[in-house]
């Protein structure tokens, strides 16, 4: 495969440290976006050394309404051309809406839907101009209910569904794809952070790893398919949901965000 540019936010860990180790491995240079400037030097490195691409490192609080703006510009600066973009940043909270810190729920928005929306805006244009690119925007099965106790995640990721089907079905014919990938539970550093790796949800079996989820999002995002979710069990919880009362479904939600 030709040596092509992917961007991918949340690098630092979790899926965005595997999407990095993905591209890194079909031969493409990546660019790292995340806080943690540390963690992205030691992972370029080791790309470097491992798969002989070039891995550019950009450093960005995406809570900073101005990060995606001040991003886009370093990106051209360095006069990289972001073939593959990959908003993979978000983060969680767990517990009642009322009893969370009103400031860090208006951050996950910032991260996960704002940044996420004026990346896209960024980096798509160019693309369409080209008349080619793609997009893979990392959302949750989580985006096909209510999450009573993960209120505002919920919330989030049915942003991120719904702006990416809509952009999708917009650029038909352009050459730009745009994927939305919705995994359920997943082994990485997310749920710790959250407070939700007790929670009855992640304390079932079946709970995917990092790895694979990747994997699945990958090949999803390279056939251009636009709604992708991981797993049969969670294509049928998704699938569910839409035949079930409201109520039971609020129901049934809160009690898998709840500690078990």
């Amino acid at each position: 495969m030709s040596r092509k540019v992917a961007l991918i936010t949340g690098a630092s860990a979790g899926l965005g440290e595997q999407f990095a180790r993905r591209f890194a491995r079909d031969g493409h240079d990546v660019i790292l976006v995340a806080r943690s400037a540390e963690r992205l030097e030691a992972l370029a490195a080791t790309l470097q050394k491992e798969h002989g691409v070039t891995a550019h490192v950009l450093p960005a609080d995406l809570t900073r309404p101005e990060a995606p703006e001040r991003l886009f510009a370093q990106v051209a600066e360095r006069g990289l051309e972001v073939e593959f973009l990959v908003n993979n940043a978000g983060f969680g909270s767990a517990g009642p809406f009322l009893d969370q810190d009103v400031k860090r729920e208006g951050e996950m928005v910032e991260v996960n839907c704002t940044a996420l929306l004026k990346l896209t805006h960024l980096f798509a244009r160019p693309m369409r101009e080209r008349g080619h690119g793609r997009i893979l925007n990392v959302a949750s099965t989580a985006g096909f209910q209510p999450g009573p106790y993960m209120a505002t995640y919920y919330a989030t990721k049915a942003f991120v569904v719904s702006l990416s089907e809509a952009l999708s079905y917009e650029l038909k014919g352009t050459g730009v794809t745009v994927t939305c990938h919705c995994p359920g539970a997943t082994h990485t550093e997310f749920a710790q952070r959250a407070g939700n790796d007790k929670t009855r949800l992640f304390q079932r079996t079946g709970v995917a790893k990092a790895p694979d989820v990747v994997e699945h999002a990958y090949a999803k995002m390279m056939s251009g398919r636009v709604l992708a979710i991981h797993g049969v069990a969670n294509a049928v919880g998704a699938f569910m949901v839409r035949l079930s009362p409201r109520a039971a479904v609020r129901a049934m939600v809160a009690g898998l965000n709840q500690q078990g």
